[in-house]
């Protein structure tokens, strides 16, 4: 198994940069196979979202889309994939951010009853209570 950056999947997800894209675009396709995937971390896809999100403007609806894909890869294992599977749907559904979902999701799977917010939006999603 080879872990995967931020970047990377950033560069094979967006398709910007003509040096780099075209190597994750190599590595995603060419190189990572269902005997030696590619592993991407819950940090990792967090960060993808959120780089996404804030640096290229993309909405919700397409970064879900992308997100998506990456989950549907036979070459890919994804940490904690029905988490972030929940967490893409809320996104995509626009019933918060992928961080808070994610964040809810995975402490009820540790066994947390709830988590408390100060953040009005996050509290659409289930598990949130205000504080």
């Amino acid at each position: 198994m080879t872990g995967l950056d931020t970047n990377v999947i950033v560069r094979y997800l967006t398709q910007d940069d003509p040096i780099q894209s075209p190597r994750a675009t190599e590595l995603f396709e060419n190189r990572l196979t269902e005997e030696e995937p590619g592993f991407i971390s819950v940090v990792a896809m967090a960060e993808t979202v959120s780089v996404l999100k804030s640096a290229y403007g993309l909405p919700d609806s397409e970064i879900a889309a992308g997100i998506e894909r990456l989950l549907q890869a036979d070459v890919l294992v994804v940490e904690n994939e029905e988490e972030i599977f929940f967490a893409l749907t809320a996104l995509a559904e626009g019933l918060g951010s992928f961080a808070d979902a994610l964040i809810a999701v995975l402490g009820a799977r540790s066994g947390c009853s709830r988590t408390f917010t100060f953040d009005q939006r996050a509290l659409r999603l289930p598990w949130f209570e205000p504080l």
